[in-house]
């Protein structure tokens, strides 16, 4: 990857306790021309304007990385007014203040701003449709980040989170499947599972690019996940072959599993732009998953 010698530059990274927040300050060590601060909700609370006021106020940065988000989909068909304001509103702020004071920002977004229903890979150009108050959201962040810094902004879309850390689809299976011996999982439900910390390794490597760092870039959007397709059925199917566990796994349809929100049926993303405007070197699925599976064996006593 072509970058340049960096300066030390202060970066603020929100969402420290999520599963991308978590990911982020771990590979930061791997970055050391990047100085960090990692805030949690508890200093720098999205949901209150006057607290992200305040603290962007008191403290300067080169770099903000918007890890954090209302990520509960179905719980926000009812808490729209907060989901509006973490995934909104608050990302207009933080895009305005980082305009007025000449900050950079990554802002990570969702595959669920497109309806769901293309037969191949989305690219970033696709008309946008959600189907949900958490994709209308994230969309109407998106749109207010672009209007108010139309430089120096670069918006991630990604797919199917899993980490170590946190709630995610992969621990919920692991302990599920510890417990029974047959689970039904969605099979007509088709995208690209996500290792969050193959996505925090990227963002590192975009904000060490070249192209970032040297100049005022036009804002962009940008889809990130790893490589390959599968089904919910298929990604449960390898996560207990690979580790090991013996529940048996049967595909039902998305129907058959009713939510409050409305799950894409397709949202495969196409990262052909990302890989060229960054070098990027994005791995399959199937062998993050594989390095998640062991970091979770290592945790048990």
């Amino acid at each position: 990857m072509k970058t340049t010698t960096l300066k030390q530059t202060k970066v603020l990274v929100t969402g420290k306790n999520g599963q991308l927040g978590h990911a982020l300050e771990q590979v930061a060590a791997q970055f050391p021309a990047f100085n960090c601060q990692f805030v949690s909700r508890e200093s720098f609370d999205l949901g209150q304007p006057e607290q992200i006021a305040s603290f962007l106020e008191a403290n300067a940065f080169d770099v903000i990385i918007n890890a954090a988000a209302y990520t509960a989909v179905d719980k926000s068909e009812t808490e729209t007014e907060v989901c509006d304001q973490v995934n909104h509103l608050a990302v207009k702020q933080l895009a305005e203040v980082a305009a007025a004071q000449g900050t950079k920002l990554v802002h990570v977004s969702t595959d669920y701003v497109y309806a769901g229903e293309s037969h191949r890979p989305y690219i970033e150009s696709d008309p946008t449709d959600p189907q949900g108050t958490y994709g209308a959201t994230k969309l109407a962040g998106e749109t207010a980040m672009l209007e108010a810094m139309p430089q120096n902004g670069v918006i991630l879309r990604t797919s199917w989170v899993y980490s170590e850390f946190g709630n995610n689809f992969v621990k919920t299976m692991l302990r599920l499947g510890s417990t029974r011996d047959q689970l039904n999982v969605v099979w007509d439900q088709i995208g690209t599972p996500t290792y969050a910390v193959d996505l925090a390794q990227a963002i590192f490597q975009i904000i060490s690019h070249e192209s970032f760092q040297d100049q005022d870039f036009d804002s962009a959007v940008y889809h990130y996940s790893n490589e390959g397709v599968c089904s919910w059925y298929d990604f449960a199917k390898e996560i207990f072959e690979l580790s090991g566990t013996p529940c048996a796994v049967s595909p039902i349809e998305g129907k058959d599993y009713p939510t409050p929100a409305k799950r894409p049926h397709y949202s495969v993303l196409n990262k052909q732009k990302i890989k060229d405007q960054f070098k990027l070197s994005i791995g399959h699925w199937k062998d993050s998953l594989r390095l998640c599976l062991t970091a979770l064996s290592k945790e048990k006593p």
